[in-house]
């Protein structure tokens, strides 16, 4: 899991003309919430935040540099102007390091199912589950080979390789990916 890094500042004027201001000068305002829910106004670097925002999934966990405070937070929300390419706005959340934080994840298929080979049709039930995990313990994505799938045969959440700090709170015989014979 590759951790990113965004510097931050403490912003201490808010409001409109003062948001208008940061982004002239390459800066996004931003909030960091905690995990009680506490909010503390900051700004990132522009360049810097897009830099990682285009890259990352929604469970990737990234190290927010608040004024030489590490602290390991989601980025939860932004506000973005599709006209202009810009992202105006950003939220952050950065809970305990214990808080066990439920979420959906999606999962990536790889490979062609056997069963398609021999003229069956692959269907996808499911692309995505829900997990249960501290925020460290958080896979960025799941991967899953399909190539074993025969004619009639399923990929079922149980059949899922995950880390061990993370719990699945899915229903276990859930399919996610079927091969059905062909008519």
């Amino acid at each position: 899991m590759s951790k990113q890094t965004i510097n931050a500042k403490i912003r201490t004027v808010t409001g409109k003309s003062a948001a208008k201001n940061l982004r002239k000068e390459g800066r996004i305002p931003a909030v960091l919430y905690n995990a009680k829910g506490e909010a503390t106004s900051i700004d990132v670097d522009e360049v810097e935040f897009n830099k990682v925002w285009r890259t990352i999934t929604p469970t990737t966990s990234v190290n927010l540099n608040l004024d030489g405070k590490e602290y390991l937070s989601l980025i939860k929300d932004t506000e973005y102007n599709i006209r202009t390419d810009k992202v105006l706005h950003a939220d952050f959340f950065a809970p305990d390091a214990d808080q066990k934080l439920v979420t959906k994840i999606k999962i990536h298929y790889q490979g062609t199912p056997a069963g398609v080979l021999k003229g069956g049709f692959k269907k996808e039930r499911n692309n995505e589950i829900k997990i249960k995990a501290c925020i460290a313990d958080l896979p960025e994505s799941i991967s899953a080979d399909i190539s074993k799938i025969n004619v009639s045969e399923a990929l079922r959440v149980k059949d899922l390789e995950l880390p061990k700090n993370v719990e699945v709170l899915t229903d276990a015989e859930l399919p996610l990916v079927t091969v059905a014979p062909a008519r």
